[in-house]
Protein backbone atom coordinates (compact mmCIF):
# COMPACT_ATOMS: atom_id res chain seq x y z
CA UNK A 1 0.00 0.00 0.00
CA UNK A 2 2.83 2.40 0.83
CA UNK A 3 4.46 1.60 -2.52
CA UNK A 4 1.22 2.52 -4.32
CA UNK A 5 0.97 5.85 -2.48
CA UNK A 6 4.63 6.65 -3.20
CA UNK A 7 4.33 5.74 -6.88
CA UNK A 8 1.09 7.72 -7.29
CA UNK A 9 2.66 10.79 -5.70
CA UNK A 10 5.75 10.47 -7.89
CA UNK A 11 3.61 9.94 -11.01
CA UNK A 12 1.31 12.90 -10.36
CA UNK A 13 4.12 15.20 -9.23
CA UNK A 14 6.41 14.41 -12.14
CA UNK A 15 3.69 14.50 -14.78
CA UNK A 16 2.16 17.65 -13.34
CA UNK A 17 5.57 19.31 -13.50
CA UNK A 18 6.03 18.12 -17.10
CA UNK A 19 2.64 19.57 -18.10
CA UNK A 20 3.41 22.85 -16.33
CA UNK A 21 7.00 23.49 -17.42
CA UNK A 22 7.67 21.11 -20.33
CA UNK A 23 7.51 21.31 -24.09
CA UNK A 24 5.55 18.99 -26.34
CA UNK A 25 7.95 16.07 -25.74
CA UNK A 26 7.64 16.29 -21.97
CA UNK A 27 3.87 16.75 -22.04
CA UNK A 28 3.34 13.82 -24.42
CA UNK A 29 5.58 11.58 -22.32
CA UNK A 30 3.69 12.60 -19.17
CA UNK A 31 0.35 11.83 -20.82
CA UNK A 32 1.63 8.41 -21.87
CA UNK A 33 2.88 7.69 -18.34
CA UNK A 34 -0.46 8.52 -16.77
CA UNK A 35 -2.47 6.65 -19.42
CA UNK A 36 -0.25 3.58 -19.22
CA UNK A 37 -0.45 3.49 -15.42
CA UNK A 38 -4.24 3.65 -15.43
CA UNK A 39 -4.56 1.14 -18.28
CA UNK A 40 -2.19 -1.31 -16.55
CA UNK A 41 -4.34 -1.22 -13.43
CA UNK A 42 -7.52 -1.70 -15.45
CA UNK A 43 -6.15 -4.54 -17.60
CA UNK A 44 -4.23 -6.51 -14.95
CA UNK A 45 -5.47 -10.00 -14.23
CA UNK A 46 -7.44 -11.01 -11.14
CA UNK A 47 -5.55 -10.33 -7.92
CA UNK A 48 -5.38 -14.03 -7.00
CA UNK A 49 -3.69 -14.92 -10.32
CA UNK A 50 -1.77 -11.72 -10.96
CA UNK A 51 1.65 -12.32 -12.54
CA UNK A 52 1.32 -16.12 -12.24
CA UNK A 53 0.93 -16.21 -16.02
CA UNK A 54 1.70 -13.75 -18.80
CA UNK A 55 -0.29 -10.57 -18.19
CA UNK A 56 -1.60 -10.04 -21.73
CA UNK A 57 -3.36 -6.77 -20.93
CA UNK A 58 -0.28 -5.31 -19.29
CA UNK A 59 1.85 -6.64 -22.18
CA UNK A 60 -0.34 -4.75 -24.66
CA UNK A 61 -0.06 -1.56 -22.59
CA UNK A 62 3.71 -1.96 -22.31
CA UNK A 63 4.11 -2.42 -26.07
CA UNK A 64 1.92 0.61 -26.86
CA UNK A 65 3.87 2.62 -24.31
CA UNK A 66 7.14 1.50 -25.88
CA UNK A 67 5.83 2.64 -29.27
CA UNK A 68 4.80 6.04 -27.90
CA UNK A 69 8.12 6.59 -26.11
CA UNK A 70 10.02 5.55 -29.24
CA UNK A 71 7.95 8.02 -31.28
CA UNK A 72 8.92 10.81 -28.88
CA UNK A 73 12.58 9.73 -28.94
CA UNK A 74 12.73 9.69 -32.74
CA UNK A 75 11.25 13.18 -33.15
CA UNK A 76 12.95 14.85 -30.20
CA UNK A 77 16.13 16.90 -30.30
CA UNK A 78 16.90 15.92 -26.69
CA UNK A 79 18.68 12.82 -25.40
CA UNK A 80 16.48 11.89 -22.40
CA UNK A 81 13.65 10.31 -24.48
CA UNK A 82 16.11 7.66 -25.71
CA UNK A 83 16.75 6.61 -22.11
CA UNK A 84 13.04 6.41 -21.38
CA UNK A 85 12.41 4.36 -24.51
CA UNK A 86 15.25 2.00 -23.61
CA UNK A 87 13.98 1.51 -20.08
CA UNK A 88 10.49 0.79 -21.42
CA UNK A 89 12.02 -1.83 -23.71
CA UNK A 90 13.57 -3.42 -20.61
CA UNK A 91 10.13 -3.43 -18.98
CA UNK A 92 8.61 -5.10 -22.03
CA UNK A 93 11.30 -7.80 -21.97
CA UNK A 94 9.89 -8.97 -18.61
CA UNK A 95 6.97 -10.49 -20.52
CA UNK A 96 9.39 -12.35 -22.78
CA UNK A 97 11.14 -13.75 -19.68
CA UNK A 98 7.82 -15.06 -18.36
CA UNK A 99 7.06 -16.63 -21.75
CA UNK A 100 10.47 -18.33 -21.79
CA UNK A 101 10.14 -19.55 -18.20
CA UNK A 102 6.47 -19.98 -17.18
CA UNK A 103 7.68 -21.08 -13.72
CA UNK A 104 9.21 -17.65 -13.09
CA UNK A 105 8.18 -16.59 -9.60
CA UNK A 106 5.28 -14.09 -9.88
CA UNK A 107 7.01 -11.54 -7.64
CA UNK A 108 10.10 -11.57 -9.88
CA UNK A 109 7.91 -11.10 -12.97
CA UNK A 110 6.04 -8.25 -11.29
CA UNK A 111 9.25 -6.58 -10.11
CA UNK A 112 10.84 -6.84 -13.57
CA UNK A 113 7.75 -5.23 -15.08
CA UNK A 114 7.30 -2.47 -12.53
CA UNK A 115 10.79 -1.47 -11.41
CA UNK A 116 11.74 0.68 -14.41
CA UNK A 117 8.69 2.94 -13.99
CA UNK A 118 10.51 4.81 -11.22
CA UNK A 119 13.64 5.70 -13.23
CA UNK A 120 11.43 6.63 -16.21
CA UNK A 121 9.59 9.19 -14.07
CA UNK A 122 12.85 10.52 -12.62
CA UNK A 123 14.34 10.94 -16.10
CA UNK A 124 11.17 12.76 -17.21
CA UNK A 125 11.49 15.12 -14.22
CA UNK A 126 15.16 15.85 -14.94
CA UNK A 127 14.45 16.27 -18.66
CA UNK A 128 11.65 18.71 -17.89
CA UNK A 129 13.83 20.67 -15.47
CA UNK A 130 16.68 20.92 -17.97
CA UNK A 131 14.30 21.98 -20.75
CA UNK A 132 12.74 24.62 -18.52
CA UNK A 133 16.15 25.92 -17.52
CA UNK A 134 17.37 25.97 -21.13
CA UNK A 135 14.29 27.91 -22.24
CA UNK A 136 14.79 30.48 -19.47
CA UNK A 137 18.37 31.10 -20.58
CA UNK A 138 17.57 31.31 -24.29
CA UNK A 139 16.28 34.63 -25.68
CA UNK A 140 12.59 34.45 -26.64
CA UNK A 141 13.15 35.41 -30.26
CA UNK A 142 15.59 32.49 -30.71
CA UNK A 143 13.23 29.78 -29.40
CA UNK A 144 11.45 27.51 -31.86
CA UNK A 145 7.65 27.77 -31.53
CA UNK A 146 7.35 24.17 -30.34
CA UNK A 147 9.61 24.94 -27.36
CA UNK A 148 7.02 27.02 -25.58
CA UNK A 149 5.39 25.28 -22.63
CA UNK A 150 1.61 25.41 -22.41
CA UNK A 151 1.82 28.42 -20.07
CA UNK A 152 4.68 30.19 -21.85
CA UNK A 153 4.70 33.41 -23.85
CA UNK A 154 2.82 33.57 -27.14
CA UNK A 155 4.69 34.38 -30.30
CA UNK A 156 3.48 37.12 -32.55
CA UNK A 157 3.91 36.83 -36.28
Amino acid sequence: MLRLIFFSALLLGTCGYAFWRGRADERLTAAVCISASLASIALAGPASLRYSQIELGVLAVDLLTLGAFTFVALRSDRFWPLWISGLQLTTSIAHVLKAIDPELVPIAYAAAGRFWSYPILLILAVGTWRTSRRMQLQPIDERPARDYPATGPKRTA
